[in-house]
């Protein structure tokens, strides 16, 4: 019970005091007067009696009343000694903190305050007191010039200022439980000092870290701030732009990085304030490219990056003059070529395509297939358009019509393009126009209709014909038989001649072929100088004898009739490629440039007696030329091709040109080291054309050069054949080929594993497959083999074959090598699929042989 509760209770019982005491009197007072009245004296006592009784209990209850009020007063007077001594306790308690402390009332008077917080306003002068409202402090705060700055109250709301003689105070506010107001000032000066120190460590630390990073960036790095200075910079930025490091610290010294150009700073400047990334490219102190990217900085300021894309500047270069071919031929090839992605949108499209539609160049790319056809007409090519989308390659006629608005019959190819994971990406699109092949060939079988007419009309005039000839048939049966005898004597003897050429070519051929390949792999090992021209003085002359041993042979079966052509349809892209490898390194050897234009027209005779025709023009022309160029091309006229090969080399008379075809007539003076022909090459030529049926030309003028043509009829009925790849001529890449080797000749096997060997390959010989099988695993596969045709105990080379390839775990190129030119041995080995060189191998035509193998190999692989 406090002191106010205490009061207000002794009030009470005063009260009730006077109450009883002024009861007791009225009554007494009653009494008496009813005594003076006459009243019953016993009623009179009873009351009385029953009066003091009560007056007793009052009295009694008014004893206890005092009682409790003298233990109130006590407990009071011990309260206030209490209350003085807490209230003393309390002033001493906020006069030991070091805080300076104050509090408010309810009125926000002061009622309680330390003398620190008299000392904080003891700067200002005035006098602290209580009683003195917050208000009155703020406004003396302000008057004075106390507070410095003030801050944001944090999370917790306590505040912070900042005074005018540099130190910092943090205000802590708390209400009471009566709505009054405790304020707590905090001295934080210690903590802030602590604080920046730290900051400035940290900015320290961070900068420094930011100059390692820098330093160790592939790019050049610069910052700029808002007033033009460098801030920042690293050493790849000074190698890159070739600024010395006093210009980088030299004030203003953006300009120089700018190279002077001051419009390129304020440049900078206005849209690093805009907020715009600015890209250009300038060339470095080397001649290198250099990206410079300027990356506007939130404060003002920019920074900027220097990249070396030289190389990347290169490759883009060399991509665009790709493109440009790439673009240059395809607008010069006669067919509508594109390439559309698999949501159907156009991705290229050359010249001819867009001007079949009235289109112009380039304005298809991106646009959608329904931009050229109809609803109906893609529904039309759907069937197509889907197996293309899925991987497959479709070829189809349909009739389309142009923007010109004709109808034409079209021949179209659609061909799936795989990316690297060996999904569908889009297709390729290759458009003919076909109309005028479709026209031949309805008037074609028209004609071939009113023809049948005609031959059933002239069929009954013939049959009285034949009666006639029955009677002339009778008699020539006679001398049929008579001229079959002797043409069957007459076969029996080519025959012979054929076996007795073979034999003898193939027992001189072999010895032959094993000192080529000898002298190819001592000559490429040898490095004194002095033996390398023996070792060629050797390998020329067997070239001599190989030469006129393979002539001989020759000029004797064409002589014989036992060189019959196999007439088929083949690409001649194939073919010249083939010949462009092997002649074009010849040609470099010698000094000379070789140069060949490709051709896919499709011919229809012998590829192999063209290739020797081919082979004799481009020999002799490298042979007659002492410096400048030879030239392989085609001329097409009329349903032919002319296959030519220029020279700029010493020419031919007039009056010798038609001479050069005889056997033994040579040109003279030939080059000095060059091979000694015997004059049999063009002879063989002219022999074979007669075989062929192939028409031969050449002109010639004296000291310019010369030109040999042969004709060959062209195949219309047939679409282009695509060919491989030209075979490279690159030696490297035979580096570590597994080649299996099987020769029944130890010599040649020696001679052939030191040439390969030479080259890098990893070579295994054996003298037959049963050899072979018991020094390799076939689980391990080689990247070639090579057999000689013929090998011992009646075997051969096609057997001992099929026999590793049977047992072999994945396909394996062949290469066949034989001293057998005939044409059925040749069907045999084509058929296989097998490569075929003849005997002695040249190590030259050999090696290309066997990249291109290689190349062959690998390109499949790739694609499964």
């Amino acid at each position: 019970m406090n002191e106010a509760e205490l009061r207000a209770y002794i009030a009470q019982l005063e009260n009730d005091n006077r109450k009883l005491r002024k009861i007791n009197s009225v009554l007494v007072d009653r009494v008496e007067a009813g005594g003076c009245q006459g009243a019953n004296p016993y009623s009179a006592f009873e009351h009385s009696v029953v009066l003091a009784e009560q007056v007793r209990e009052r009295t009694e209850e008014l004893n206890l009343a005092l009682s409790e009020i003298k233990a109130s007063h006590r407990a009071l007077k011990h309260a206030n000694n209490e209350a003085a001594l807490a209230n003393q306790r309390l002033v001493d308690a906020i006069e030991s903190i070091s805080d300076a402390f104050v509090l408010f009332d309810r009125e926000r008077r002061i009622v309680l305050f330390n003398s620190n917080f008299r000392e904080v306003w003891a700067a200002t002068g005035q006098e602290i007191e209580t009683g003195v409202t917050i208000a009155d402090i703020t406004r003396l705060a302000h008057e004075s010039g106390l507070i410095d700055e003030e801050y944001p109250a944090d999370v917790s709301g306590s505040r912070v200022y900042r005074l005018c003689n540099g130190r910092w105070v943090q205000m802590s506010e708390r209400l009471t439980q009566d709505g009054g107001l405790v304020i707590l000032f905090t001295d934080i000066t210690a903590i802030k000092a602590r604080e920046t120190a730290e900051k400035e460590h940290a900015l320290a630390q961070k900068t420094k870290l930011l100059q390692n990073a820098v330093d160790n960036l592939s790019q050049g790095v610069v910052l700029v701030t808002s007033e033009g200075r460098v801030e920042l910079w690293n050493d790849r930025f000074l190698n890159l732009t070739g600024v010395s490091l006093s210009e980088v610290e030299s004030y203003p010294p953006f300009a120089a990085l700018m190279l002077g150009n001051n419009a390129i700073l304020q440049h900078a400047l206005t849209a690093a304030q805009q907020g715009k990334v600015l890209a250009s490219e300038q060339r470095g102190v080397h001649g290198q490219v250099i990206e410079v990217r300027t990356h506007p900085m939130p404060q003002g300021g920019f920074v900027n990056t220097y990249t070396d894309i030289t190389e990347r500047h290169k490759y883009a270069e060399s991509l665009r003059q790709s493109e440009q071919w790439i673009r240059l031929i395809t607008d010069n090839v006669p067919a509508l070529i594109a390439f559309l992605d698999q949501q159907l949108n156009f991705r290229f499209t050359n010249k001819v395509y867009n001007q079949w539609f009235g289109l112009e160049s380039n304005s298809l790319n991106g646009s959608n297939i329904f931009s050229i056809y109809t609803r109906e007409e893609y529904e039309r090519l759907r069937p197509y358009i889907d197996k293309a989308l899925s991987g497959q390659s479709v070829t189809f006629e349909a009739w389309q019509r142009n923007g010109l608005g004709e109808d034409r019959y079209m021949l179209k190819s659609y061909v799936a393009n795989i990316d690297a994971d060996g999904n569908p990406d889009g297709f390729f699109v290759m458009i003919r126009d076909i109309t005028e092949r479709r026209r031949s060939a309805e008037a074609l079988q028209l004609s071939h209709q009113l023809l049948e007419q005609r031959v059933e009309e002239r069929t009954s005039e013939l049959t009285a014909v034949n009666a006639k000839l029955r009677s002339e048939i009778t008699e020539r049966v006679e001398a049929e038989s008579r001229m079959r005898e002797a043409k069957q004597e007459a076969e029996q003897a080519n025959l012979s001649k054929t076996k007795f050429l073979a034999a003898v070519s193939h027992d001189l051929l072999q010895p032959l072929n094993a000192a080529r390949l000898f002298s190819g792999a001592l000559t490429e090992q040898i490095q004194d100088p002095k033996r390398f021209a023996l070792a060629q003085s050797v390998s020329n002359s067997l070239d001599d004898v190989e030469s006129l041993l393979r002539t001989l042979v020759d000029i004797s079966k064409l002589d014989a009739g036992v060189v019959t052509p196999d007439i088929i349809d083949f690409s001649l892209q194939n073919l010249m490629s083939t010949l462009a490898a092997e002649y074009e390194q010849l040609a470099s050897t010698e000094g000379l440039r070789f140069r060949w234009v490709d051709s896919r027209v499709t011919v229809r005779t012998d590829s192999q007696l063209l290739a020797r025709i081919l082979r004799n023009f481009l020999t002799n022309a490298i042979r007659y030329t002492s410096h400048g160029k030879v030239l392989l091309g085609c001329r097409h006229v009329g349903d032919d091709v002319w296959i030519e090969v220029h020279d700029t080399g010493v020419g031919i008379p007039k009056g010798q040109l038609n001479a050069i075809f005889e056997e033994f007539k040579r040109l003279q003076p030939e080059r000095p080291g060059c091979e000694r022909g015997l004059g049999l090459g063009l002879a063989i030529v002219d022999k074979i054309s007669r075989v062929l049926g192939h028409e031969i030309r050449a002109r010639s003028i004296e000291g310019l050069g010369s030109v040999f043509a042969v004709k060959v009829p062209k195949v219309k009925a047939q679409a282009p054949v695509l060919s491989g790849p030209i075979m490279p001529l690159v030696t490297e890449r035979l580096s570590g080929a597994r080649i299996w080797l099987i020769d029944n000749d130890e010599a040649i096997c020696q001679g052939m594993s030191m040439l390969l060997e030479g080259w890098g390959c990893e070579v295994t010989t054996a003298l037959s497959f049963a050899h072979l099988a018991a020094q390799v695993q076939f689980n391990e596969t080689a990247d070639i083999l090579i057999a000689d045709y013929h090998l011992d105990n009646g075997c051969n080379g096609v057997d001992a074959a099929r026999d590793v390839l049977t047992r072999a775990a994945e396909a394996i190129p062949v290469l066949m090598i034989t001293a057998n030119y005939s044409k059925e041995l040749n069907q045999e080995v084509r058929g296989l699929g097998y490569h075929l060189i003849h005997k002695p191998v040249k190590p030259l035509k050999l090696k290309t042989t066997l990249i291109h193998l290689l190349e062959s190999k690998q390109a499949v692989s790739s694609v499964e």
